[in-house]
């Protein structure tokens, strides 16, 4: 069933969830989509497209709508965001490294971290965090705006594939 799935998924026919998110209101497509990302206008832009044919074509319109979020769209998703705690079996010293390099990370640009870790083993989410904050500490806040855009922007496209898949 799963290879019929992924056909089903670049057909031009919509599976059940896709069929679902097409048909449900308004304000049902757009509180699934905030879920995904936090800015209304992007949320509101997806959902008057409908109805998408396939979920390719759902994507593409997200991506479309997140390259297109202005300065305050952006702080509106990203006030949404909340760190993910590390793994409760990370060791205390390395839960002490993430939560002192958030901290700086949101001081210096207002804002929580965001990352996609879409094809990083679970066991290297941790150090990848890391290096990632330490990296982006040393961003501008213009660049850092694009990059945590970015950020957002895959993160997006991951939830909202994973919601889809799951109605």
């Amino acid at each position: 069933m799963p290879a019929q799935q992924a056909t089903d998924r670049h057909s031009s026919r919509p599976d059940g969830g896709l069929a679902r998110f097409n048909t449900a209101p308004s304000a049902t497509a757009e509180a699934l989509l905030l879920t995904c990302c936090g800015s209304h206008r992007w949320a509101e832009r997806v959902t008057a497209h409908r109805p998408y044919p396939t979920l390719d074509a759902l994507l593409a319109a997200a991506d479309e709508a997140g390259y297109d979020l202005r300065r305050a769209d952006l702080a509106e998703a990203l006030a949404r965001e909340t760190p993910a705690p590390p793994h409760p079996d990370a060791p205390p010293a390395a839960r002490t490294a993430l939560g002192a390099a958030l901290a700086a990370y949101e001081a210096r640009f207002g804002h929580a971290f965001v990352i996609s870790l879409d094809g990083v083993p679970e066991g290297e989410r941790l150090d990848q965090v890391l290096a990632a904050i330490r990296s982006r500490l040393g961003n501008e806040r213009e660049e850092e705006r694009v990059v945590a855009a970015e950020e957002l922007r895959r993160l997006a496209r991951t939830r909202l594939t994973r919601s889809i898949q799951m109605r």
